[in-house]
């Protein structure tokens, strides 16, 4: 159609004033025959736009501008872009840290009470001054941030998504480099009517300088943590590379990850005498997932403490172990992928292999104990050496060899200390719902209810999660 009348265009007799100024090219060209209209040059173009003078497409009353951050670099030059991950803390949501004054009641004249009881204050006693200096700090502690998705919304908003932006750009640029291009996407969104962004991917171009602050050093870097408290949010940062985005082999940690539950705790309860046995299995590991006590001689303490228990246990724990939520899809999804998966557990053997045939993993490796064949239970010894923190790293990449797999595509998954050595080794370590000590060191955090996730770090939405996992 020439112009927005079908009668108009298909009538055999056209008016000679025009209604209207929007006639097909052919209008124009008529018009113009009788007009003197001077050559102007145009610049050929040569697939990429001018970063001075970007095209500009305006339609409808809306403005298109072309840039090109997620262009094929030029001749010579190589992408370097930065991506970041915002997961928001849904389950974990941020109270306000500012202490409210004393909760002053009215005075039987109408007025206010003259003096408030420490009962009616909503100030905690430990915010009280003290007469002792070796029981008070000296300076009181840093002021945390306000939550501020309480007032922008509990999600991840645009002004949360600004604000990182203007976070990065607080950062030195590559030499010759003036400004950052970025670009978004949303990855998954929440189940409410307005269906508000969870998980939001920011593209930033050039990534910050290296020569200033490396990548490692930017994922610990104080205002990054900062934002991350402000907006109840964890940031993934990663190099936008090949590998990002399509791992070969994910290597998961079994207890606290795979499973719910530590299965040496699982074990020690079963004994009921004596009484604390499992309280102090518990409190070791729970300090030997800290980093406060080594691995290996920390497992052999609480083998030892084990000594008796019939090996059959093994068998009768099968039907008590809790599966994390989302693992069995998200394996799943790894599988018609052509990812390879593999446990390392600082576990038990028996249970390990077993879980990993139930959920379909390719590789199992976990601790042997020594049974006493004669009574058929434990000894309190330990077969061979022990899946510690030396032994997991040695393993992931004994199998990303026998795979023919570089560790740039290794993705690992843990949540104790004995696992950083392994998260260090693969290309992508994660932590899990993790300790304090490995949210810190490691390259990417989740603190999730569904281990699902995990595949938002490599770029896919939640619309191609879901045809992974059909």
């Amino acid at each position: 159609m020439r112009s927005s009348s079908y009668l108009m265009e298909h009538q055999q007799y056209r008016p000679p004033h025009k209604p209207e100024n929007h006639y097909g090219i052919d209008t124009v060209v008529e018009d113009l025959q009788a007009a003197s209209v001077s050559p102007r040059e145009f610049s050929s173009f040569k697939g990429i736009p001018s970063p001075e003078n970007p095209p500009k497409i305006v339609e409808s009353g809306l403005s298109h501008e072309l840039s090109h951050p997620n262009c094929t670099p030029l001749p010579g030059r190589h992408t370097d872009r930065l991506v970041a991950t915002l997961f928001y803390r849904s389950t974990a949501p941020r109270v306000s840290n500012v202490i409210p004054s004393p909760q002053k009641g009215p005075s039987p004249q109408g007025g206010q009470s003259p003096s408030v009881r420490a009962a009616d204050s909503d100030i905690p006693p430990t915010m009280a001054p003290s007469s002792s200096l070796d029981s008070f700090p000296l300076e009181p502690p840093a002021a945390e941030p306000e939550p501020l998705d309480h007032l922008y919304g509990s999600h991840v908003s645009s002004m949360c998504i600004t604000s990182f932006l203007h976070l990065l750009s607080t950062f030195p640029l590559p030499q010759g480099v003036t400004d950052y291009n970025s670009a978004h996407r949303c990855l998954k969104l929440d189940g409410g009517q307005d269906r508000h962004p969870l998980v939001v991917e920011l593209t930033v171009s050039p990534a910050p300088s290296l020569d200033y602050l490396s990548l490692a050093d930017l994922r610990k870097h104080e205002l990054i943590y900062r934002f991350e408290r402000e907006w109840n949010v964890d940031v993934a940062l990663q190099s936008d590379t090949l590998w990002r985005r399509y791992p070969r082999l994910v290597v998961f940690d079994m207890d606290s990850t795979l499973i719910t539950q530590e299965v040496i705790d699982l074990l020690a309860a079963t004994i009921k005498d004596p009484p604390d046995l499992a309280a102090r299995v518990a409190d070791i590991t729970h300090r030997a997932m800290l980093g406060e006590l080594e691995f290996d001689s920390a497992f052999r303490e609480r083998v030892k403490l084990l000594t008796g228990l019939p090996a059959s246990i093994f068998h009768e724990l099968r039907s008590v172990l809790q599966v994390t939520k989302g693992v069995r899809p998200l394996l799943r999804a790894l599988k018609r992928l052509g990812v390879k998966t593999a446990v390392l557990s600082g576990g038990f053997l028996p249970l390990t292999s077993w879980l990993a045939g139930e959920l379909g993993i390719d590789y199992a490796h976990a601790n042997e104990v020594v049974v006493d064949e004669a009574t058929g239970r434990f000894t309190g010894e330990v077969k061979g050496r022990i899946v510690g923190k030396e032994r997991k790293r040695e393993l992931l990449m004994e199998i990303a060899e026998k795979e023919g797999i570089p560790l740039e595509q290794v993705v690992a998954v843990g949540d104790g200390a004995n696992d950083l050595l392994m998260m260090d080794a693969a290309g992508l370590g994660v932590a899990w719902n993790a300790k304090p000590r490995v949210q810190m060191e490691a390259d990417a955090r989740l603190n999730g209810d569904s281990l699902l996730d995990l595949l938002f770090l490599f770029g896919f939405s939640e619309e191609e999660v879901s045809q992974l996992i059909a």
